[in-house]
């Protein structure tokens, strides 16, 4: 589109310059559009006298700036083990993640690379280990909400520590089916399926006061749902919705509520 946008603005001024341009591409292939757009931007560079009118130069640098965009993105692409994480609900990153330990002098004592998607608490266990490897004597972890999951407290408790971490609700009180295969995002607030695909929204289930335990049921994009590679097992077809739910139990954790 912003190819054509710059060749129609250089025919209103020199129609001959049809002959000069390029053969289009007859592929669907990102690749080929980025080389014959590569291929207008050099033909209409060597056109001293067009490049300068103003509609001319303001298309070329959209396309310039279009085209390096997406060879940015187009490589980033290519990574097969490169996932989708996020750092809030409306913000995405495909890529990996980091996760470090470092002790009170900020010394990176262990460092763990996973892929963009998944859970930050999932990693305490591992860098502890890898920490104690080194030589560092641990009596004391600090971590934010991510690490105060269950297994986390357990952990802790086993091997005499204390674990210093807010507990969050969504992630620590009552029980959860499939708990492997949807983990939350303590950034966005929001529950990510085994695919990558982050919950759209959020409502709270059930009257509060009454015997029943309210739950947090996130909703998923059906769409999404319906093409999903991972759909076995997780998407029933023609099912109008999707939908996770996780029950709050206060009565849950009370010895961490206690030392919190």
């Amino acid at each position: 589109q912003k190819s054509k946008l710059l060749r129609k603005s250089v025919y209103k001024i020199d129609e001959k310059m049809k002959d000069k341009f390029p053969p289009k591409t007859t592929t669907n292939e990102l690749s080929d559009e980025l080389d014959y757009c590569q291929k207008v931007v050099d033909t209409v560079e060597k056109e001293e006298s067009l490049r300068e009118y103003p509609k001319v130069k303001e298309k070329l640098n959209y396309l310039k700036e279009i085209i390096a965009d997406h060879h940015e993105h187009f490589q980033l692409s290519n990574d097969p083990d490169a996932r989708i994480g996020h750092k809030t609900a409306d913000s995405s990153f495909f890529g990996y993640k980091t996760h470090f330990a470092m002790n009170g002098e900020r010394i990176i004592t262990a460092a763990v690379i996973t892929t963009g998607e998944k859970s930050d608490g999932k990693q305490l266990q591992t860098l502890i280990e890898k920490s104690r490897d080194t030589g560092m004597k641990i009596d004391t972890v600090i971590g934010d909400t991510a690490y105060s999951e269950k297994d986390n407290i357990q952990y802790a408790n086993h091997k005499e520590l204390q674990l210093i971490s807010k507990l969050n609700p969504n992630i620590t009180q009552g029980t959860r089916k499939k708990e492997d295969e949807f983990e939350f995002n303590k950034d966005a607030c929001m529950y990510v399926c085994k695919a990558g695909h982050m919950a759209i929204q959020r409502a709270r289930t059930g009257k509060k006061g009454m015997n029943n335990n309210q739950k947090n049921t996130y909703m998923f994009d059906i769409e999404k749902c319906k093409v999903c590679p991972m759909k076995d097992g997780c998407y029933k077809e023609g099912a109008k919705s999707k939908t996770y739910s996780v029950t709050i139990k206060s009565t849950e954790h009370k010895e961490h509520e206690a030392f919190q």
